[in-house]
């Protein structure tokens, strides 16, 4: 029988950092976690409302969409430090997006001693980060496209990355079967079972009118 487990977790404090940094008492850890949940919501909420929309676009504005790699929250006595990494931050970008933004999380956070201080990081190599891949999977499948070539043309992206493999698993009634099933595609190593390997992953739900198709993306980086 497999024994499953979430390539992330497994790595915690080897290859694989925390997104939150604070400390709580026992008493107030539980609130701490719901205030975290909260500020990455109302971020992602932010950017789903203002995203463009369009066709004809580059492979860059597909992904455009302001695709989220991760959150990090770091947590002071007085302030509360969110950074978001992002791919292509063209929408937090425009003039007044920011404080828009804080207004919006200091309404969800409703702390009057702590301010808000948030920062915007572009990712170096976007192509590398499996949110990413799995967002243009699911704009290519929104958009009618196989997909076998959907998961074809999101490996071909990670060439301009420097990694050593990826696999791409795409589950649920795939090209509107009655039978759900699901398929795979692999390329390069892949060695989920070695701690010190860097494994970047995501699990990402895509909707489409013949239900919800679920990806699920590991991307090696490097060995340690």
């Amino acid at each position: 029988m497999g024994q499953k487990i979430n390539p992330l977790g497994f790595r915690l404090g080897t290859t694989q950092n925390h997104h939150s940094f604070w400390f709580a008492q026992p008493k107030n850890y539980s609130k701490g976690l719901q205030e975290d949940k909260k500020i990455r919501n109302c971020i992602k909420n932010y950017i789903q409302k203002n995203r463009k929309k369009g066709s004809n676009r580059k492979i860059e504005s597909d992904l455009s969409s302001e695709v989220i790699t991760h959150i990090e929250i770091k947590k002071e006595i007085d302030t509360i430090r969110v950074i978001i990494h992002i791919g292509f931050p063209n929408l937090l970008k425009k003039k007044g997006a920011i404080e828009e933004l804080e207004k919006d999380l200091q309404k969800e956070v409703n702390s009057v001693n702590q301010r808000l201080n948030i920062t915007i990081e572009k990712v170096k190599e976007p192509y590398r980060q499996p949110n990413i891949l799995a967002e243009y999977i699911a704009f290519q499948l929104k958009n009618r496209v196989s997909f076998r070539k959907a998961m074809k043309k999101a490996i071909e992206l990670t060439k301009k990355a420097d990694i050593k493999g990826v696999k791409i698993k795409i589950a649920g009634r795939l090209a509107g079967k009655e039978i759900a099933r699901a398929e795979c595609i692999k390329k390069g190593r892949l060695p989920l079972q070695t701690i010190r390997a860097k494994i970047d992953y995501c699990c990402y739900p895509i909707r489409t009118i013949y239900g919800v198709l679920g990806v699920k993306i590991w991307i090696f980086v490097e060995e340690e």
